[in-house]
């Protein structure tokens, strides 16, 4: 629209809605405006100049313009598109679930930098790193959590404050570690028994340089129980699921 003020800001497109017969709508996660809906007018028209980047996953620079409570798209181009996603449906899955995830966690118009950089620091493991996909599901939803407010206290038994208890337990009800023998019985809920090995990657992922979050490797059977505690704990704390995980779940599922 002529005369409009327009807005410059960078974004990733958490989820794309279509509407009428060319056009989308956008949940953008942007470092300053946090999460917001963009109109895309023909983003669905062949020949649209942004078509690229209105599509999940997309990392581009937008050129918005607002009415009333919407925003609207005038120009958008491409800086990241996370190719190597887009060529392994279980990446390309598991990228969709964080953007769920990420979504899930983020507040309309509330400053994101720290989540933003987490997720595309997560897509970039999965899509150029092209680190393990059970490896990056545990230490992207931790770290989510952290970064929102759900930080889980697990540097020593909340209850007899040993620092290695000899079967250490997360309470993911509260969100805190402790020992099997603090506390209560161990259970199926809310208490997922760790290892020394998961316990040792659970605390590089919440208390580590977030920069060099995905540098360790753990066995199956540690990393098994850390994957169980990171969604246990995500489970208990936001209290809801997620249909992306479980369509990234049922993509890994043993045939039979």
């Amino acid at each position: 629209m002529a005369g409009t003020p327009c807005i410059v800001t960078t974004g990733i497109v958490l989820r794309e809605t279509e509407t009428k017969e060319t056009d989308k709508i956008l949940t953008l996660l942007t470092p300053g405006r946090g999460k917001i809906s963009v109109i895309a007018r023909g983003a669905r028209r062949k020949g649209c100049k942004f078509a690229a980047s209105a599509q999940s996953l997309a990392w581009s620079e937008w050129t918005l313009y607002q009415r009333g409570q919407w925003y609207y798209a005038r120009e958008g181009s491409t800086l990241e598109l996370f190719n190597g996603l887009r060529a392994d449906l279980d990446a390309l899955a598991l990228g969709f679930y964080f953007a769920e995830l990420t979504e899930a966690l983020t507040i309309e118009e509330a400053p994101s930098e720290e989540p933003l950089r987490h997720l595309l620091n997560g897509l970039y493991a999965l899509s150029t790193l092209h680190k393990p996909p059970e490896l990056v599901k545990p230490a992207f939803e931790l770290r989510l959590l952290c970064v929102s407010g759900y930080e889980p206290l697990v540097d020593a038994c909340a209850y007899c404050g040993v620092e290695e208890p000899e079967v250490p337990v997360l309470d993911v009800a509260q969100g805190v570690l402790r020992c099997k023998t603090c506390g209560g019985a161990v259970g199926p809920a809310p208490s997922v028994p760790l290892c020394r090995d998961s316990l040792a990657a659970l605390r590089h992922i919440v208390y580590g340089n977030p920069k060099r979050l995905y540098s360790f490797s753990l066995g199956a059977g540690a990393l098994a129980r850390l994957d169980r505690a990171a969604e246990a704990f995500l489970t208990a704390q936001l209290d809801r699921g997620f249909k992306t995980l479980d369509f990234y779940k049922s993509l890994r599922a043993p045939s039979n």
